[in-house]
């Protein structure tokens, strides 16, 4: 093959238009290998027709694999708009989601799931600084309950935010451990850097893939 027939097809191959999407790193850098091959080969045994079309072939290959990545990240992109879009109907609504539970004096919905072990049951709840605040039985078949923000000794317990789990004993010895779910108000939702994201009332943010259920508020 004609030495300067292949430099005018190195120089016409990088060309990309300012409308095509970025080509990934790793395209440019096969195509940065085989300028250099192309450049340096000896003009006294070039290399073959052949074997430079098999290397356009996979250059070939390798641009079309990325402008594929690129429309799926697109098909993706769109989906999740279309989800979040969808979750605007949440705002109002009560979710339901492993989470910090923030107590205003209301009454806040627990929802422990059914023991795993153990025959005596009970539901933790603790402070932002990890202290037991409330301990109460709960049934093995975990029956959702209200509490109402009331301590061992009578008195309602400080505005704020607690966490619950719920405890299994077998003859006095610790055999399971599990968080609580609870439900709470969603007031807005917002993208994140890793999706939606549901900002809940008491200042409570958790990302919409941590939601298992929702409700209309009670």
């Amino acid at each position: 093959m004609d030495i300067s027939s292949l430099a005018a097809t190195q120089n016409a191959a990088p060309t990309v238009s300012a409308s095509q999407p970025a080509i990934s790193s790793d395209f440019q850098t096969f195509l940065t290998l085989l300028t250099a091959q192309i450049s340096n080969q000896d003009p006294l045994d070039p290399m073959k027709a052949e074997e430079f079309s098999v290397q356009l072939a996979t250059f070939s290959g390798v641009e079309q694999q990325v402008q594929t990545n690129d429309l799926l990240k697109a098909l993706l992109n769109g989906s999740a708009g279309e989800d979040f879009t969808a979750m605007t109907g949440w705002i109002g609504r009560e979710v339901r989601a492993v989470m910090p539970m923030s107590y205003d004096g209301a009454p806040i919905s627990l929802d422990p799931g059914r023991s795993v072990a153990g025959d005596t049951h009970y539901i933790v709840a603790r402070d932002a600084a990890g202290i037991e605040i409330m301990r109460q039985q709960a049934s093995a078949a975990g029956t959702p309950i209200e509490w109402d923000g009331i301590g061992p000794d009578g008195v309602a317990v400080p505005h704020g935010t607690y966490t619950f789990t719920l405890e299994s004993y077998a003859d006095d010895t610790l055999v399971a451990e599990s968080a609580v779910a609870g439900y709470a108000r969603v007031t807005e939702i917002r993208f994140g850097s890793s999706g939606p994201v549901l900002a809940l009332e008491g200042g409570v943010e958790i990302a919409s893939s941590s939601v298992s259920a929702v409700r209309e508020a009670s």
